[in-house]
């Protein structure tokens, strides 16, 4: 089976910065970063609520828990969030508004309901098509946030964890090498 491509910076920055000059531009650009930089699966995406990402005084929390029901594996897991996710959500939480109800959908469809898995799905893959990137779909985030953090030296057993993965060998299928790649590593031998 053939797997989610792994987007290059490039394709990355476009399809970010395609997704902010777009209708809902902000909520679709925060989707992609919760599965870009924080290797969530669209389910998990589209079961987000306020109420998984705040703190008792309104701001963001920089690591959450997703609930056990939410996830694949049934178990509870922590998210962690860099400064760039971070200060994103805060931005996008201060313009749905200010006092938000907990109880929202954090990427609500255009009805202000949660997406379902399937229609988040379609979602990131219309805009992949628009940003002009080829063979992504919506596990191409979770292929780049675990290849990414693979080639920049991070312990396998942090990552398979961070993916919410039972096993090492889950994760490493998600990794992605190339020929370049190869020859890279080759040329470090003295």
């Amino acid at each position: 089976m053939k797997q989610a491509k792994v987007l290059s910076s490039n394709e990355l920055r476009r399809v970010l910065v395609m997704c902010a000059a777009g209708r809902h531009g902000q909520r679709n650009r925060i989707a992609l970063l919760l599965s870009h930089y924080a290797g969530l699966r669209v389910g998990e995406i589209a079961s987000l609520h306020w109420s998984d990402l705040l703190e008792s005084t309104g701001a963001c929390r920089r690591e959450f828990h997703l609930q056990a029901r939410n996830t694949k594996a049934n178990e509870t897991r922590a998210v962690h969030l860099n400064d760039l996710v971070w200060r994103e959500l805060e931005r996008y939480r201060v313009s749905c508004n200010p006092t938000v109800e907990k109880s929202t959908p954090v990427i609500p469809s255009q009805k202000g309901n949660a997406f379902s898995a399937n229609s988040l799905c379609q979602l990131f893959s219309k805009l992949y098509t628009e940003a002009g990137i080829s063979g992504a779909s919506s596990h191409s985030g979770r292929r780049w946030f675990i290849t990414t953090l693979a080639h920049n030296g991070i312990s396998p057993k942090v990552i398979m964890e961070l993916a919410g993965h039972q096993n090492l060998t889950t994760t490493q299928r998600y990794i992605e090498v190339n020929e370049k790649m190869k020859q890279e590593a080759v040329s470090q031998l003295a």
